[in-house]
């Protein structure tokens, strides 16, 4: 006899329709390509036309502070928007935002606070795109009839594997036809997103507005927001995860939108040489998630984790500052990638594991912004140390600020939660009641991982 779950049929009797998460996959796999293209076509578009790295700088700061905003406010609005709204609208103004910047600067009327503020907008409205698609991937994990852990794998491999293509791409249109044609095909690549998730999410309950949204007020936004920032509060393992995470996202932020094209325009050779770089440390990236979504689930998390994060960390940084030629920091680069591409996995897996379903986008949201919240600076940071202080130099203060960041799962107790089983007490909301999808409350959202 088949148990009845709270919502339905019997689970073995379920239908399952993997579209939905094959839309999704393929939406992401797009939108993050066209992602490489900006992340490597604006630093190049700003180091040609004003020669400057702290420009370049400022630039980075600019994406990237309002990045913060949307994603700390991100989980109360996508709830009551709707998962798959909110990731069109999303993709349709960063397309705008980001295609704007080449047609204005051909028309001869593009200033430097016009390139800002688009990019600012951009900022603004690509993270909670992103989180809502991320947010969705348990339910749509489940709607293929696959696990969580391999789900998030696959998300990971295909995002890497965007990241390659897109950076490959990149460096060879740049080094062809300019920066601005590497960025009008960045603005396509958001509307061909915008459209597969139109397409493939119609229909799915989860990407719908939430009826428990509640109404809209400043009242609610706060204290859903504060109920997400207490829970991660509660859960030291995921506070230690956003401490970390928060520290490393400002290191590669200033890694890649200023420290590596000021150093492949000076000694690799333009922007080709940038584009290979990156494509090999999102190639090996891709391998790593899919090595780990295959095999990962019979190794400790925390050696894993560790292990990986050592590997892709400082190591970029010092080989790049005390060499000038291509092939050291190639072979560098490809072993970062593989330490990588296992570190999304664990961290996603670990993320669903700990929050319940009713409180994956706020807390989310929270968690995001908490990881974000040094990416501003760190782009700043890196263009002003190179003006002052030159390339090499900020390249291994950089890394060794990160070597002493990824040695925290070593040192703090609370990463031994890593490889401990999930919490079986439920999530309470503020109302005091059991909250929709804790254990008590369900099924798990998803198998669990050992």
């Amino acid at each position: 006899m088949h148990a009845l779950t709270p919502d339905g049929p019997p689970r073995a009797e379920r239908r399952t329709d993997k579209r939905p998460l094959v839309g999704v996959l393929a939406a992401n796999t797009v939108s993050i390509a066209g992602s490489s293209l900006t992340l490597i076509g604006v630093p190049w578009f700003v180091l040609q036309t004003t020669g400057s790295a702290g420009r370049a700088g400022v630039v980075a700061f600019c994406a990237t502070l309002p990045v913060i905003v949307a994603a700390l406010v991100g989980g109360p609005v996508i709830d009551r928007i709707g998962r798959r709204r909110v990731s069109v609208a999303s993709d349709l103004i960063s397309g705008v935002s980001v295609g704007a910047i080449p047609l204005l600067h051909y028309a001869g009327v593009l200033e430097f606070w016009m390139l800002c503020a688009l990019m600012a907008l951009g900022g603004l409205v690509h993270t909670p795109g992103l989180t809502a698609r991320a947010v969705l991937l348990p339910n749509l994990a489940e709607h293929a009839g696959t696990t969580i852990t391999r789900a998030a794998g696959l998300y990971d491999a295909v995002s890497r594997g965007a990241r390659m293509t897109g950076a490959a791409v990149a460096g060879l249109l740049i080094a062809v036809f300019g920066a601005e044609t590497v960025l009008l095909l960045d603005a396509a690549t958001f509307g061909a997103s915008a459209l597969l998730v139109t397409a493939f999410l119609r229909g799915v309950p989860a990407a719908e507005p939430q009826r428990t949204a509640g109404k809209v007020s400043v009242r609610a936004y706060r204290a859903e927001l504060a109920e997400g920032w207490a829970f991660m509060v509660r859960t030291r393992l995921l506070l230690g995860v956003t401490v970390m995470v928060m520290m490393t996202n400002g290191l590669d932020q200033g890694w890649s939108s200023v420290l590596l094209p000021v150093h492949g325009r000076e000694t690799l050779g333009g922007a080709t040489a940038i584009g290979l770089m990156i494509s090999l440390f999102g190639g090996f990236a891709l391998l790593g998630a899919l090595l780990y979504g295959m095999w990962g689930e019979r190794f400790p998390r925390r050696a894993v984790f560790t292990a990986a994060f050592l590997l892709s960390g400082a190591t970029r940084y010092v080989v790049a500052a005390v060499t000038d030629t291509t092939l050291p920091l190639a072979v560098t680069m490809a072993m970062a990638g593989l330490g990588a591409g296992m570190l999304n996995p664990i961290l996603t897996t670990v993320m669903y594991e700990q929050v319940p379903e009713a409180l994956r986008s706020r807390v989310s949201g929270v968690a995001t912004a908490g990881c974000e919240l040094t990416m501003p600076l760190g782009g700043l940071a890196a263009g002003l140390l190179v003006d002052g202080f030159g390339v090499a130099t900020a390249l291994l203060l950089f890394g060794g600020t990160y070597l002493l960041t990824t040695l925290a799962p070593m040192v703090f107790p609370a990463w031994r939660g890593l490889d401990a089983a999930p919490d079986p007490e439920p999530a309470v909301s503020s109302s005091g009641q059991a909250l929709p999808g804790s254990v008590r409350e369900g099924s798990s959202p998803h198998p669990s991982t050992k």
